[in-house]
């Protein structure tokens, strides 16, 4: 198993390399000037030449990757002169020296995502970190959703094959995936919180904590995250519910199964015991891709209801060419990607013993 792990993860190193590469050259050949950006209207030539040397921009593009590849290793190398761009500068990486030769310093240290283009002096890292943890929190309630009640109606529906109990569950599922999330978004804001708000109590708009309207206290608002976390999970909810019924159907039809009939256990007790175990592989390895891009994917949900995340915060760097936090957010969730992905191969082991000895 140690073995296996270690080859995901070199495995895992080559995939975020190459993502690195794609959204570099994919960024910096876009038209614009990205000193000009940081400056604004009221630039003068002096300035921007400042900046450009400050940030490397006046670099050939191989140096600028090469210098962003530094900036994100944990291993790097850096400049002992202070006007270089790789300086070791306080301000810029939290650092532990290792040695230095000439004047070069080799350090490790956390990878650094840059500076935000129109948030003055905020980095990339500060801003994902005051986001992030709402999306996952977004991301969580709605898997929740659709796991618990992908099984539940997954295994009703398996137990009452071609039934009318069947086809109405199979309708809404797929009707659930057919919908995409902005339009189910803008349905339940308008529904659930304009039409509906006497009775719901749940606003349209509205993130995870709010300031009061004197802004002196803030506070955590778990009711708007039903609407958000239930348009999200609709898709993943169909795709449980579907992949549930037909891989529990086939596990139905395998010899232990039919043992345990002729012994007289109930369907309740073969399903518990015997039958949700096995069929849990292909629901798992759905849910694990679906989870990663639900942080992706969030981003019209949360632009939709208002919800504080990384995905509204990359709507609005996209619409303000925020060229660094829209890299460093597409890195963070590329590497979340690839880590849920090792994840399940390590749950798949545990969960099927032939997987393990494989």
């Amino acid at each position: 198993m140690g073995k296996y792990i270690l080859h995901k993860i070199g495995y895992a190193f080559l995939t975020l390399f190459g993502v690195v590469t794609v959204i570099f050259f994919l960024f910096n050949i876009l038209p614009g000037d990205p000193a000009k950006m940081m400056l604004g209207q009221n630039q003068t030539e002096e300035q921007v030449a400042i900046v450009k040397k400050k940030y490397g921009f006046d670099k050939p593009i191989l140096t600028q990757y090469a210098y962003y590849l530094n900036d994100l290793f944990p291993l790097s190398f850096h400049s002992t002169q202070e006007g270089d761009y790789t300086y070791l500068s306080k301000n810029k990486y939290s650092a532990v020296k290792l040695f230095t030769i000439g004047n070069t310093t080799t350090v490790l240290k956390f990878p650094y995502l840059r500076e935000s283009f129109q948030k003055s002096g905020k980095t990339v890292s500060q801003v994902i970190k005051e986001t992030l943890p709402n999306t996952i929190v977004l991301a969580v309630a709605a898997i929740s959703i659709a796991m618990l009640l992908g099984i539940i109606f997954g295994v009703i529906s398996a137990l009452y094959k071609d039934t009318f109990i069947d086809r109405a569950i199979q309708i809404i599922s797929t009707l659930g995936m057919s919908v995409p999330s902005f339009f189910s978004a803008i349905l339940f804001a308008w529904i659930f919180g304009f039409l509906l708000h006497e009775f719901t109590n749940l606003n349209m708009t509205g993130s995870l904590y709010e300031v009061d309207d004197f802004g002196e206290s803030i506070s955590i608002r778990w009711k708007n995250l039903i609407l958000p976390a239930i348009v999200l999970g609709i898709r993943p909810l169909a795709v449980v519910i579907q992949l549930m019924r037909n891989s529990l159907l086939e596990v139905f039809n395998q010899d232990y199964i039919r043992t345990a009939r002729a012994k007289g256990l109930s369907e309740f007790q073969i399903v518990k015991k015997h039958a949700i175990k096995n069929a849990l592989n292909p629901v798992i390895t759905a849910i694990s891709g679906w989870f990663a891009s639900m942080l992706a994917g969030a981003v019209f949900v949360e632009y939709i209801f208002g919800w504080n995340g990384l995905g509204k915060e990359i709507v609005d760097a996209l619409n303000s060419q925020d060229l660094p936090i829209i890299m460093g957010s597409v890195l963070i969730i590329a590497s979340m990607f690839v880590i849920i992905n090792i994840l399940v191969d390590i749950i798949y082991g545990w969960l099927d013993p032939k997987i393990r000895l494989k």
